[in-house]
């Protein structure tokens, strides 16, 4: 059991980067369409279950310590590299979107310049990416029950203050922008961008467990973790839609509300939840190149961050708005694979 939350629990740590623990994600593809972002919030959990439990059998069935084996095996020759091309892209992309989150989080909190706070998280990254696998996965589990007791203060405070029903306040929530044409189009690429954010990483965590059902388990468990937290931050933006929509951390808004001591507990917590996606990224991107604990792959490792911390000075908006909905498009491809791979499987197995 033990087992199955570590791997379900580091699962949750790497879809929840820093849109979605600011509240700014879950604004944008689910409560900017009312009621409806509701319904597009259980749709996404029946989807994160499925593909979460895909992506961390694949890897404990290949065994494998990097995503490039099990995407090839699960797509072929031709549609593996399409997605193999895109994984590899988003992994870096999103990793410096991180990097430039953790500088503009310590930047809103408590003043910094954002490069203070980049640097932080890239020297953390370097020092943990030099753990072994394991150990990497435990880290980023660590962090994810802080996050869950987070949002679960930030639910029920938010749903107890209510100054109006959901009713009212639905024409407030579908006022909010989206880029997105309707609510179940906006379901899909949210968790078309997430698994094709986490797939890299969430291979090789299945790759790390040997036992294929445990690896499952924690798939799931992880898929259904981040759907039922994505409801609880969805009801509490629209409790709170017309208070906080303004604001580009709109549950960090909220917590302030409830305290400012709880609102620098949220503001580390933000951090930890973008380091937690971060290392993630960069691990699973030098990992598709390089056996990691070799010193080519420590030499990557600074290499690779260094790039991406001055790609990060582009700035955390900038990039979020660019890069995440073109991802969950592309990461459609990926999708596609991952519903399809145990049947590609079950008829390899029987050859």
């Amino acid at each position: 059991m033990f087992r199955i939350l570590k791997i379900g629990s580091a699962f949750i740590g790497i879809i929840v980067g820093a849109g979605f623990a600011s509240g700014q994600e879950i604004l944008q593809y689910f409560t900017s369409f009312g009621h409806l972002g509701t319904l597009a919030a259980i749709v996404s959990t029946a989807l994160f279950a499925y593909l979460g439990m895909t992506l961390t059998k694949v890897g404990s069935r290949l065994q494998t310590n990097s995503h490039k084996n099990a995407i090839y095996e699960i797509s072929g020759r031709f549609l593996g590299i399409i997605v193999d091309a895109i994984i590899v892209f988003t992994l870096f992309g999103v990793g410096v979107v991180m990097i430039a989150g953790a500088g503009s989080t310590l930047n809103q909190q408590f003043g910094l310049a954002p490069f203070v706070g980049s640097l932080i998280l890239v020297v953390l990254l370097i020092l943990t990416m030099m753990l072994k696998v394991d150990k990497v996965v435990a880290v980023i589990g660590s962090i994810t029950p802080f996050l869950i007791l987070a949002l679960i203060i930030i639910s029920v405070y938010s749903l107890f203050t209510m100054d109006a029903s959901f009713n009212e306040l639905n024409p407030i929530a579908q006022q909010q922008e989206s880029s997105m044409p309707n609510w179940f189009i906006s379901a899909i690429n949210y968790v078309s961008f997430n698994i094709a954010v986490g797939a890299g990483m969430a291979i090789v965590m299945g790759g790390a467990e040997k036992d294929e059902k445990i690896a499952s388990l924690g798939g799931l468990v992880g898929g259904l973790g981040i759907g039922v937290l994505i409801i609880l931050a969805h009801l509490a933006i629209f409790s709170k839609v017309d208070v906080v929509a303004a604001y580009d951390l709109p549950l960090l808004k909220i917590v302030e509300e409830i305290s400012p001591v709880l609102g620098i507990f949220m503001s580390l917590v933000l951090f930890g939840m973008i380091f937690n996606t971060a290392v993630s990224m960069f691990y699973a991107f030098v990992a598709r190149f390089f056996e990691m604990g070799t010193k080519k792959a420590y030499l990557a490792t600074v290499v690779t961050l260094v790039v991406g911390f001055i790609a990060s000075f582009v700035g955390f908006t900038t990039l979020v708005s660019k890069f995440y909905s073109t991802i969950g498009y592309l990461g459609l491809f990926l999708i596609f694979a991952l519903i399809y791979a145990p049947f590609k499987l079950a008829k390899n197995a029987k050859n």
